[in-house]
């Protein structure tokens, strides 16, 4: 179906396209809440330009016009309480997968009530000519700190083709929802450097700035009431500086929203880098406490974490995300890995008083090992809202109602309790 809208992309006009599919998804609730993987139909509309230059960088946009899902007969959730993430699978002239992100925008949902996700938006260069297609894939439900996984059973068509022309490029097309309004929680996933997930980058060259892929990691995160389980997509970035490399290691998604009021310059995160391959040790990375108080059911962010890494060896050495510290109203949380991912590959050259064998600005490395949910009920979550923060929450003794935040998908009947 084709919208009727024009879309200016410099000086050529062009029409925008929004095209509907619907495909069976599978979506995954939070672990620990004894909820089964339920079968459910996503319907999809995709708004993208129908033509367009190589070297362009496109608005798209992704609106639900039927979520899986339908809130349970648990607990009401409130306004602007759920916000969808997704990805964007482009094919044909070009293949890439495109990060999407909606704002945290709903109306109140009561129990049994229809699931409205707001519309998704991200953005792709294009680089070759041909025909490119765009088809909507996996995509995450996040509510009230918990996510619930979706991803499509069977395969699903294209939404919408976009027509690529050899050309220069122009100043990009508009936004062809102007009425839908950004993420307010944080930067969306496209905001960030986003390379292919199956690569890291290498060092070597005359390469200055090195982007590493991002990648799933399981925490266990002990806190002063306990322990608990929580993963995170965390990547690594590295920029070159002499003979060393300035580290920034960032968080892809809004933490989780905060059960307390929390005081500004009062949460301190920092992490130790664990370096592999040819190098050996550990970089210490900060990030700055939160500038403004944060108020109670507002998402919690996780600033950058910034460092410096100088090579202790020559060859090929591999950072991977270590072992997470919060401090925060006076206690620490220390999270540690379950397992090693890593984010980025680097060609090193070794540096007087490097980092092999070190522990190049590691600091001190918490124990922790595996457990529980705490009291609270925090599952694992698979999200960027970090188990640290979640722990912090429950320091000021407040309950996470884990049941109200995630999603049956069962079409055309409720779930009872």
């Amino acid at each position: 179906m084709a919208g009727g809208s024009a879309v200016l992309l410099g000086p050529a006009a062009l029409q925008a396209q929004a095209a509907e599919v619907s495909y069976a998804t599978r979506c995954i609730p939070p672990a620990g809440i004894g909820l089964p993987d339920v079968n459910g139909t996503t319907k999809v509309e995709i708004t993208a330009p129908a033509t367009a230059k190589v070297g362009d960088t496109v608005d798209l946009v992704w609106k639900f016009t039927q979520a899986a899902s339908k809130n349970p007969d648990i607990i009401d959730l409130p306004a602007n309480s759920v916000q969808p993430s997704g990805t964007l699978k482009a094919a044909g002239a070009q293949t890439a997968s495109v990060a999407m992100q909606g704002p945290r925008e709903n109306p109140a949902i009561p129990k049994g009530g229809a699931m409205v996700l707001s519309a998704m938006k991200g953005t792709l260069k294009l680089t070759a000519a041909g025909q490119v297609t765009l088809t909507p894939d996996a995509y995450v439900v996040n509510a009230m700190s918990t996510d619930t996984k979706c991803a499509p059973t069977e395969p699903v068509g294209p939404a919408a083709t976009i027509t690529v022309t050899a050309g220069g490029s122009s100043s990009g097309s508009p936004d062809p929802s102007p009425s839908q309004s950004p993420p307010q929680s944080s930067p969306p996933p496209s905001a960030s450097p986003s390379p292919s997930p199956s690569s890291s980058s290498s060092g070597g060259g005359g390469q200055t700035d090195f982007t590493g892929k991002v990648v799933d990691v399981p925490y266990t995160c002990a806190s002063p009431i306990g322990e608990k389980k929580a993963t995170s997509p965390v990547q690594i970035n590295a920029k070159k500086n002499g003979g060393g490399y300035d580290l920034t290691v960032q968080f892809k998604k809004s933490v989780m929203d905060s059960p307390i009021d929390i005081p500004a310059d009062s949460v301190k995160p920092s992490m130790r880098i664990v370096l592999g391959g040819a190098d050996q040790g550990a970089v210490k990375v900060t990030g700055p406490t939160n500038k403004a108080a944060i108020k109670s059911g507002a998402p919690i962010e996780i600033p950058d974490l910034t460092g410096t890494y100088k090579p202790g060896a020559t060859g090929t050495s591999t950072l991977a995300p270590g072992v997470l510290t919060i401090e925060a109203l006076g206690t620490t949380t220390t999270c540690t890995p379950d397992r090693s991912a890593v984010s980025l590959t680097l060609d090193t050259a070794e540096q007087a008083s490097g980092a092999s064998g070190g522990g190049n600005g590691s600091g001190s490395s918490s124990s922790s090992g595996g457990g529980t949910s705490t009291g609270g009920g925090l599952a694992e979550t698979g999200a960027g809202d970090h188990g640290t923060l979640k722990a912090l929450g429950l320091l000021a003794g407040t309950a996470v109602l884990l049941g109200g935040a995630v999603f049956t998908y069962l079409p055309g009947r409720r779930r009872t309790r």
